[in-house]
């Protein structure tokens, strides 16, 4: 990687975790969303994602999208990074926007930034195997091409509430184009698409900057358009509040529904080794994580308060409370 191309790492964090309410509900009726909760005691998911992402990428180039009206939770917890790089959403737009707002902020600093998207909610139990897949990948990108890579993990399981990116050719190691994307198959349909070498899609990409932008583009002109002139004009007049008025009136949009599906041949994935991955994204899935015991890594400080809930706990406290009802 050339200096003239630094990596740029982007958390995602702004989502609210509906699937995993009914686990990340306190007693109380306080909604927490996961990003925000740890597994078992421990670092919360989002001080675990901050930590993936500075294995790639120093402070000065890590960025965090985050949504408004969570700050309560995050505020202390990003207290550490430039100001700058803390991108607050006015509110949940989706996926799409919520990539497209620190994509934009960072083009504007860097033109030529090679960007990382991680989600902020996810378990990774072998994180040198997956801080090695995605050094490839950038390796990849910045040696042989310019299409936005997928990090695809190999499963591990037929999950048929997973999303599975299927390539257009078998062939380990090697970036593939990709062929199709599929949501949640049925478990016969997973199956197949296992044999036939299709991987989970992690909503984890390694990408140029402009190669992602021009995705956006490509499906969402006038909105890349309306939130560039947004940005601008907060710029210029910062209590103009030109921004939060946009928010109002955009859609959401999902990143993998309105942007890259249709859009396959411009993206190519890699293969992640089998390292433990989840998305949390069940409480089907947060059990088999629980069951599985806690990371053994060493733990490491970080800042700001947490964990605000703990799943481990949550899930031992509604287990005994369906106990108590069927008594």
């Amino acid at each position: 990687m050339h200096a003239t191309s630094p990596v740029w790492t982007v958390v995602l964090a702004a989502g609210d975790g509906s699937r995993l309410r009914a686990l990340t509900t306190t007693s109380t009726g306080t909604a927490v969303p996961k990003q925000f909760c740890s597994l078992f005691d421990g670092p919360t998911l989002l001080h675990e994602a901050l930590r993936r992402a500075r294995t790639l990428a120093g402070e000065r180039t890590t960025c965090v999208v985050v949504a408004a009206h969570h700050r309560q939770w995050w505020q202390e917890a990003l207290a550490g990074l430039p100001e700058r790089n803390v991108i607050v959403q006015p509110r949940n737009r989706g996926t799409a926007i919520g990539i497209l707002l620190p994509l934009l902020c960072i083009l504007e600093q860097d033109p030529d930034a090679q960007v990382v998207l991680l989600p902020s909610d996810h378990l990774v139990r072998e994180e040198p195997v997956l801080a090695a897949a995605l050094r490839s990948a950038l390796g990849n990108l910045h040696r042989r091409t310019c299409e936005p890579l997928l990090m695809g993990m190999v499963p591990e399981e037929p999950d048929p509430q997973l999303g599975y990116i299927v390539p257009e050719v078998r062939a380990p190691g090697a970036a593939l184009r990709v062929a199709q994307f599929v949501e949640k198959p049925t478990r016969a349909q997973a199956e197949a698409l296992i044999r036939a070498g299709a991987l989970w899609n992690a909503f984890i990409m390694v990408t140029r900057g402009q190669a992602l932008l021009a995705l956006l583009r490509a499906r969402c002109a006038d909105i890349v358009s309306a939130v560039q002139a947004a940005l601008e004009r907060d710029r210029r007049q910062p209590d103009a509040g030109a921004l939060a008025a946009l928010y109002e009136q955009l859609p959401a949009l999902d990143f993998s529904r309105d942007i890259v599906a249709g859009q396959e041949a411009a993206l190519r994935v890699v293969a992640v080794p089998p390292c433990g991955w989840s998305d949390l994204g069940t409480p089907q899935r947060v059990q088999a994580a629980l069951q599985r015991g806690p990371q053994t890594r060493p733990q490491v400080p970080t800042r700001g308060r947490g964990p605000w809930l703990s799943l481990a706990a949550q899930h031992a406290r509604l287990c005994l409370q369906q106990q108590a009802l069927q008594a």
